[in-house]
């Protein structure tokens, strides 16, 4: 029975992966969980230098999810090179760190920093607002998605992931646009934006009044995303949004996805990454499929 995937040529010895910003850079949760079982470890989102993040309070709790705004808050570059990475190369487990950056010049310096590093991807997180654009995010303009991933992939040593964000009308266009700028890849969904007002204080129960959602409330919206992008792009994907067992990942693999990220679940069960991959071995050995790639895009 396989259970190994290829994504953007690289060998995953299965298709589940930590979702960026859920999972730290794995030193936190690996008393819980044996990272060299996992297909991939995503690191936090990391910036050319050091980010505060925003005020707080920046996470709230709403049925069957949660909302966070916690601005990106880490350590930058330097620090994460010199302390995560050689964590993580103890480790049997292809490594891919998360970008995000203000400017297109912020998102260069981490890509050009990382080349020499030994990770195996990039995930570029567009969702970060644009400076330049009146901080609009950078992956909700197509030609900004298309002129950003050309630029990063000229300079990027390893394979380059674009993360898009479900705050757009057509998240194919999108997609076209990372594909067509020369992305290895796209991770897809990154949060919905939403908003939780506490009555009792009568404010807004984040400091930001927006925040990102996440959680089983995203996930038929994320799978209806995955399945249209998986229409619309040849390059592979990462499907993620609301995945708690192997059934929801099964949902994004046969929607099109060749690997997943599991994110919000991390917090509510710290097992959950391995639990899903010991699902999805007994979802294969129960149903008679040899080679999990048999299940990529099943579903027309």
């Amino acid at each position: 029975m396989n259970m190994k995937v290829n994504l953007a040529g690289v060998e995953l010895k299965n298709p589940v992966m930590t979702a960026s910003g859920t999972f730290g850079s794995g030193a936190e949760y690996s008393e819980f969980v044996d990272l060299n079982k996992l297909g991939a470890v995503v690191t936090k989102g990391v910036a050319h230098v050091p980010w505060s993040g925003n005020d707080t309070p920046r996470i709230a709790e709403i049925h069957s999810g949660m909302m966070n705004a916690i601005g990106l808050q880490n350590p930058g570059i330097d620090v994460f090179c010199e302390r995560d990475i050689p964590y993580l190369q103890q480790f049997d487990t292809k490594v891919i760190v998360n970008v995000c950056g203000h400017a297109p010049e912020e998102y260069l310096a981490v890509v050009e920093r990382l080349a020499e590093e030994p990770i195996d991807m990039m995930e570029i997180n567009i969702s970060c607002p644009n400076v330049n654009a009146n901080f609009l995010a950078f992956g909700q303009d197509p030609r900004h998605v298309e002129e950003l991933t050309a630029q990063i992939k000229k300079i990027a040593k390893q394979p380059v992931i674009m993360k898009l964000t479900p705050n757009v009308t057509d998240i194919a266009e999108i997609a076209r646009a990372a594909e067509a700028g020369g992305a290895d890849g796209v991770s897809l969904i990154n949060t919905l934006t939403g908003m939780k007002i506490d009555v009792k204080r009568r404010t807004f129960a984040l400091a930001n009044k927006t925040g990102g959602v996440s959680g089983p409330c995203v996930k038929p919206i994320a799978v209806r995303m995955v399945y249209q992008v998986a229409q619309a792009v040849k390059i592979p994907i990462i499907g993620m949004g609301g995945i708690q067992n192997a059934e929801d990942a099964l949902e994004f693999i046969m929607a099109g996805a060749t690997a997943v990220s599991v994110g919000t679940a991390n917090f509510t069960n710290p097992y959950a990454t391995v639990e899903i991959i010991e699902g999805l071995e007994r979802y294969m050995k129960e149903n008679g499929v040899e080679d999990i790639r048999e299940l990529i895009g099943i579903v027309k």
